[in-house]
């Protein structure tokens, strides 16, 4: 028997088990002749791209079925150690007693949490929407400001970091606090970031549009100054200006997750395996890595693909069905995606929806609100219902936008 160990169920890893079950299942093998494992603390897909909203909670859905249908063999675990020249994978399962499991391909799919530098009191004092449990203490301190008595510091949200995850935090927050504090709430919201332009990667098109609904949404911006200090009364920044908050929400900056650190080969500034085309980690034969873990072009235009879901998933199918390959004597097949899509959430505001690598406008306002929410419930779901069809299609045709097409806002041309 053969043995393929995927490590993380999060977009990537869900989608490296699709392809590869397609693969053999295409091939006519047998899961007794090649085994498809998953391992991760539960088995559940958190919808990390929607933990930003209210009762983050049931940002999930459950993966146990799914596995079922595609005899994909699920163990519960947190994998500790990878031991590449062995082919042993060493982790703590659910009763806290360390196991190991063996493999002939292991698939890396443990995705990102958020990077917090050394800032006095960050630690502490900081919350964070990037993981589920972070996630919900935020939420329950939103709920327990109700309890204190009204104050400048009690109504005042800061958010660090001016990036995608930034700005929906932020734009969806007077929505969230009202609802908690009440309609006529005197709320504030503070997003701060240090460079000198929100969302920098969206380019010139859509920037403009996402500044105003920013502020039409009620958020105010402090740009070029960093946060230097946080204790429980609120944050200190660069310039010296202080802001009494009772809530401050980190989401400045990503970082690979730390098991990659334990695969012997190059690693970029954000932690990422730097791969092959086909997600092969170079001179270890038997690790692809995948997801938010790799670093990789996107196409042969020097694009990189960026850490988000829309790329986890397309690059999740190539690396499930080029270690189900390798191990079945196949050709593996080089990851490209070439188009990008931005569709942000911008709380009361709306929404954009861009394409492209210099993102270009197609929608904006309730239109691209639209867009947006059958892309969070609906895409980026499992896809039960669609598993004679992804079995049928090749991992290149895996959340490909290229052919979606949405009708024109005519205020966004």
């Amino acid at each position: 028997m053969k043995r393929l160990l995927i490590v993380g169920a999060g977009f990537a890893g869900m989608y490296a088990a699709i392809s590869a079950a397609r693969l053999r299942h295409l091939q006519g093998v047998s899961p007794k002749d090649l085994e498809i494992s998953l391992i991760s603390p539960e088995p559940f897909l958190v919808i990390r791209p929607r933990l930003y909203e209210p009762k983050p909670e049931t940002m999930k859905a459950p993966l146990s079925e799914l596995f079922r249908e595609i005899d994909v063999r699920y163990v519960q675990g947190s994998v500790e150690t990878i031991d590449s020249a062995s082919g042993l994978a060493t982790f703590v399962g659910p009763e806290g007693k360390l196991e190991t499991l063996a493999y002939d391909r292991l698939v890396l799919a443990t995705g990102s949490t958020g990077f917090r530098p050394r800032i006095p009191g960050l630690a502490q004092h900081a919350f964070g929407v990037d993981l589920m449990d972070e996630a919900i203490k935020l939420d329950h301190h939103l709920h327990a400001l109700a309890k204190q008595p009204p104050s400048q510091a009690r109504n005042t949200v800061v958010v660090a970091g001016g990036g995608f995850t930034g700005i929906e935090t932020a734009t969806e927050m007077p929505r969230r606090l009202r609802t908690i504090l009440g309609k006529d709430a005197d709320i504030r919201v503070v997003l701060v970031e240090r460079g000198e332009l929100i969302a920098p990667q969206t380019g010139d098109n859509p920037r403009p549009v996402i500044a105003n609904a920013i502020r039409d949404s009620g958020v105010e911006t402090i740009l070029g100054v960093g946060v230097t200090a946080l204790d429980e009364a609120g944050v200190t920044l660069s310039n010296g200006q202080r802001i009494e908050s009772a809530t401050v929400i980190w989401t400045a900056g990503m970082r690979a997750s730390p098991l990659t650190a334990q695969i012997s080969t190059s690693r970029d500034n954000l932690g990422r395996l730097i791969v092959d085309p086909d997600l092969r980690v170079p001179g270890v034969r038997n690790v692809f890595a995948t997801g938010d873990t790799a670093k990789v072009a996107a196409d042969d235009l020097g694009n990189v693909a960026p850490m988000t879901c829309q790329f986890a998933i397309r690059l999740g199918a190539f690396a499930g069905h080029n270690a189900a390959a390798d191990l079945l004597g196949l050709p593996t097949e080089p990851y490209d995606q070439k188009t990008y899509v931005v569709c942000l959430d911008l709380g009361s505001s709306g929404a954009i929806f861009a394409r492209g690598w210099k993102p270009q406008l197609e929608q904006i306002g309730e239109l691209a609100k639209a867009t947006k929410r059958e892309i969070n419930t609906v895409w980026i779901y499992p896809p039960r219902p669609e598993l004679d069809k992804l079995f049928a299609s090749a991992p290149a045709q895996v959340m490909d936008l290229s052919d979606f097409s949405v009708p024109i806002n005519a205020a966004a041309a």
